[in-house]
């Protein structure tokens, strides 16, 4: 029964076509052809310290961009090409991921953005978007964030959005260079939402 009703609400949440937006990024679905503008902004190894894939690396992206794509189909995960509307090209990507209509709950990861738009707020108007649609549209009772211990950066900038941190997994996932994550997890309530919103996200609204 839970399969069911899964796949119907994700098709309904998640329409071919389905994208999000504010008058400074653009989020659209994922598109094989993407690895075109990527390629330019993926250059940096410095980029992929604390990732899941060294995507540096043409292949690795290629293969990182058809396994965001096969979990799309499996409605497992919706992979987001982010636009800079200000010059209508691909500057990084994001995810939802780990959904589970049942518990409501839902994740945000698989983040990444060019080493030129790193500081430029472009990630927090992605954020915003997300959990906006998460909470208000799907209203889910939870989104989480996963990063690495170690990427301090990353930890700092959830906190600038109000997540609340909650535990460390240790040795959680596999890392390139045969090194073991240990990952922080992050959250926020849909009984928070209002409060983070209008805290840390006022100029959005």
């Amino acid at each position: 029964m839970r399969s069911i009703s899964s796949d119907s609400l994700f098709n309904s949440f998640f329409p071919a076509g389905f994208s999000l937006e504010t008058a400074r990024v653009l989020l659209r679905p994922l598109h094989p052809n993407d690895i075109t503008g990527f390629l330019p902004i993926t250059q940096s190894s410095e980029l992929w310290k604390y990732f899941t894939a060294a995507l540096d690396d043409e292949a690795q992206l290629l293969l990182w961009i058809n396994e965001a794509l096969y979990e799309r189909a499996s409605g497992k995960r919706i992979p987001f090409t982010i636009t800079d509307k200000g010059t209508g090209v691909p500057c990084g990507s994001t995810s939802f991921g780990n959904i589970s209509f049942y518990d409501k709950r839902i994740e945000i990861g698989w983040s990444w953005l060019g080493a030129q738009y790193a500081g430029s707020g472009i990630n927090r108007h992605c954020k915003y978007l997300l959990l906006q649609y998460a909470f208000e549209t799907m209203q889910f009772e939870r989104v989480e964030i996963k990063t690495d211990v170690l990427n301090e950066r990353a930890r700092q900038a959830l906190r600038k959005i109000g997540a609340v941190e909650e535990g460390v997994l240790r040795s959680h996932m596999q890392m390139p260079a045969n090194r073991r994550r240990d990952s922080i997890y992050y959250s926020i309530l849909r009984s928070e939402w209002k409060e983070v919103k209008e805290k840390f996200f006022a100029d959005l609204l």
